[in-house]
């Protein structure tokens, strides 16, 4: 009988740790390995933490025994010298994998494809990647396919750009708003009147690990495309940002494009900015996904409404104000405070027994 507990590598990013608290909230036993850490292994936020290095194969079988599902979501530290080191950390979970016999779970991304399979993307589309980065990413679901024939299984699920409480490296966080700031304005990266799609990070990990439970139903190497929200004209994303900063009591942002010329300039000292530059084509052509076979296999995808999903992206991100909740809590909290203050005081200068009783029963007061 397969065991209820998966490993995650890259807990500590935007998608690996919405899995992970994903699986924990199934009622799955959780593993994370993570670089560092004081202690080899720390029960912590109801997962079991071990110190161990995703490019060391040593330490992923370690932290792969007994599992049934190992979800890779790792990346190089610093996403230095991404293209040398990425296939050999997968390498180390396929290996695991296999000792195990588990299933592995890869967030894809459509960096596979180039412009010749747009506009709409379907599982079974033709890879020819135009950039580095998807060439490799083809090379990584080559080696799944061939080890999924070979003692384990593979389920692949490839989503919009991601956004979300904890969204880690990506788009909406770093590119369009400054985390931690109020949103005064939102730059958009794609071409007038070009759509795009997103997806929100806890509909991505819902959606894998639904799958992940019906794993033995699957074929061996298993691939789904979400259709997330999609944005038809590359306006509504930033409208719904708009709404959810002024309901929130902020000013109006402004909406501009995103200053393409400004990384043309700096891409031949800054390799994050080269790469972002090679994937320009998925903001100046139409890129949307087909879930059809997502649909038909778990019966629906799961899917918060954009409103919804802005303002939990934006209030993790802390780019909100608090909430009048938490508002009202803070004057609950003093109001507390200071009957605590009087029944002290009462307590002190009377021996009146009702101050006592009143002192006694405060805890109860602001629950």
């Amino acid at each position: 009988m397969a065991s209820n507990t998966a490993l995650v590598l890259g807990a500590t990013g935007g998608i690996g740790g919405e899995v992970a608290r994903q699986l924990r909230y199934a009622g799955w036993t959780v593993r994370a390995l993570r670089r560092g850490g004081e202690q080899q292994i720390e029960q912590r936020d109801g997962m079991l933490w071990m110190r161990g290095d995703a490019m060391n194969r040593d330490d992923v079988l370690a932290a792969a025994e007994g599992c049934s599902v190992i979800v890779h979501a790792v990346n190089p530290p610093g996403y230095r010298r991404w293209g040398e080191l990425v296939l050999p950390m997968l390498d180390n979970s396929i290996v695991a994998a296999q000792a195990n016999g588990a299933t592995i779970v890869l967030p894809g991304t459509v960096y596979n494809y180039g412009p010749s399979a747009l506009p709409t993307l379907h599982e079974d589309s033709l890879q020819q990647p135009v950039t580095r980065k998807g060439a490799i990413r083809v090379e990584m679901e080559r080696r799944l396919q061939q080890a999924s024939s070979r003692g384990c299984r593979v389920i692949v699920v490839r989503a919009g750009d991601f956004f979300g409480p904890k969204p880690g490296n990506s788009w909406f966080s770093q590119g369009m708003l400054k985390p931690g700031q109020p949103v005064k304005s939102i730059s958009m990266p794609n071409a007038p009147g070009v759509g795009h799609q997103w997806s929100y990070l806890p509909d991505v990990a819902r959606a894998m690990v639904e799958l992940v439970q019906q794993r033995d139903t699957l074929a061996p190497f298993a691939t789904f495309h979400m259709a997330g929200h999609w944005d038809a004209d590359g306006t509504q994303l930033a409208a719904a940002i708009c709404r959810v900063v002024v309901r929130r009591g902020g000013v109006q942002p402004k909406v501009r494009a995103f200053p393409w010329w400004l990384t043309a300039l700096a891409a031949p000292f800054v390799p994050t900015l080269r790469e972002l530059r090679e994937m320009r084509y998925l903001w100046s052509t139409r890129v949307e996904m087909s879930n059809a076979k997502l649909v038909s296999t778990l019966g629906h995808e799961p899917h918060t409404p954009l409103d919804e999903a802005v303002e939990a992206a934006l209030e993790g991100m802390g780019c909100l104000p608090a909430t009048p909740a938490r508002e009202l809590s803070t004057v609950k909290k003093a109001f507390t405070t200071a009957v605590v203050a009087l029944a002290v005081g009462l307590c002190l200068y009377t021996s009146d027994v009702r101050a006592e009783h009143l002192f006694a029963n405060l805890p109860s007061i602001g629950r």
